[in-house]
């Protein structure tokens, strides 16, 4: 699938001792992928008009140049995607629990944090800040990473939130509220406390429902003794019945027999 043209902002660099030839084959490639973009653009168009005009054979002709040019735009973003997050995430540049995506398409930035943080809590990390950037480079100075990132965490059940540098989120990799550690002495402990005492208004609600329960086990009971008081009450009828009907019966056959 291509990947759109809109990346984080105009520079792929988070500082700026990359060396100019570092930017400039990052910016070669990117204009690689572009060029290989329009190309395949106007292959389409010549297809879809060569389709309009009956020429079915020419059509599928472009239609296939420009999956060509497609597929190879693909792979220079691919390329500069990795050159650059080589270079902004080399040994000593970053921190250990930080991931720098400066100079990646949305969808390139998306698909590389997931793959960290997948790998990151599988190894036990408790958490993890990625480096967005503050969008001052951007089109309208807008951030276009940090949204995706935010949707990302929501996805995967993480919590998240922006630090005091607007250009770093901070993601907490266990799930709870995102506080990192080195703001917020002693309190995991709170938050585990607040974690159990949710467990236990759990076990409430479970003590509640088996309370429930008996209440409604006291319900059948108290259905099955109006049955049992029905039952007891068609007997007396049944038996009150038998007495008396003989009675009546012997009395219509006296009234009979006295008209003949």
């Amino acid at each position: 699938m291509s990947i759109p043209m809109t990346r984080l902002g105009g520079r792929a660099f988070n500082a700026d001792d990359h060396g100019d030839d570092t930017e400039r084959e990052y910016d070669r490639l990117r204009d690689l992928a572009r060029s290989e973009a329009e190309k395949r653009n106007a292959c389409f168009d010549k297809s879809r008009k060569a389709y309009d005009s009956g020429d079915g054979a020419r059509a599928k002709e472009l239609s296939n140049e420009g999956k060509s040019h497609d597929a190879r735009m693909d792979d220079y973003n691919r390329q500069a995607s990795d050159f650059i997050f080589r270079a902004n995430n080399a040994p000593g540049r970053v921190e250990a629990d930080s991931i720098d995506l400066h100079g990646q398409f949305v969808e390139e930035a998306e698909r590389i944090l997931e793959e960290r943080i997948r790998a990151d809590r599988a190894r036990g990390q408790t958490h993890l800040h990625a480096i967005v950037g503050k969008g001052n480079h951007s089109v309208g100075h807008v951030q276009k990473i940090k949204p995706k990132v935010e949707e990302l965490c929501r996805e995967l059940g993480l919590q998240c939130r922006t630090e005091e540098n607007a250009g770093r989120i901070y993601i907490n990799l266990q799930g709870g509220e995102p506080l990192p550690p080195q703001q917020n002495h002693g309190k995991p402990h709170g938050g585990q406390q607040q974690q159990h005492g949710g467990q236990q208004q759990y076990h409430g609600g479970q003590q509640q429902q088996q309370h429930g329960g008996q209440q409604y086990g006291g319900g059948q009971q108290q259905h099955q003794n109006q049955n049992q008081g029905q039952n007891q009450q068609q007997d007396d009828i049944a038996a009150m019945v038998e007495k008396v009907l003989p009675r009546i019966i012997r009395k219509l056959e006296k009234a009979c027999c006295t008209v003949m």
